[in-house]
């Protein structure tokens, strides 16, 4: 289900339009996320410190799907609280997403499409094989803020909650 657009909440000294006009659409995301090579992940030490790290990954139906070792202060982080941002390099056209992170063994299906995707991202060379029944982890987006000339189009996303 697609996410719903509207204005984010930013004082209005700063300018940003108050009507929908303007929007960016989802479509905007969608292609940034996929073609980025690169996503800045943050999540929250148990003392509550913010760390952030550049992992690779592939937007895929409108989730991240990425890996890491078990043993990084990241992964950690997020077994004890799943909570994480993601943000693309750019920080002129933005894409800031807050959402949470899940572990997913991988199916025979996601396998095939996530092995495409790498060999064509970044050329590893990968099969489904190497994929398959191996354990991913998934970030899920829950409300989403980019931009292209901020504030003019400054637009906000949220994801419907599930019935």
């Amino acid at each position: 289900m697609e996410p719903v657009a509207s204005r984010p909440v930013i004082p209005e000294t700063y300018g940003v339009p108050s009507g929908t006009d303007g929007l960016l659409p989802w479509s905007y995301v969608v292609e940034r996320l996929t073609e980025s090579k690169h996503y800045w992940l943050a999540t929250a030490t148990p003392g509550a410190v913010p760390h952030t790290r550049p992992v690779d990954g592939f937007w895929l139906d409108d989730r991240l799907y990425f890996s890491g070792s078990p043993e990084t202060s990241w992964r950690r982080n997020l077994k004890q609280n799943p909570a994480a941002c993601l943000n693309l390099e750019d920080g002129e056209q933005a894409v800031i997403l807050h959402g949470s992170v899940s572990e997913l063994r991988l199916d025979r299906a996601l396998a095939v499409r996530l092995a495409e995707m790498s060999n064509a991202k970044y050329g590893f060379g990968q099969t489904a094989e190497d994929y398959e029944g191996q354990e991913a982890l998934v970030f899920e987006p829950e409300v989403v803020h980019a931009w292209q000339v901020l504030y003019e189009d400054a637009t906000r996303w949220r994801f419907p909650a599930e019935p």
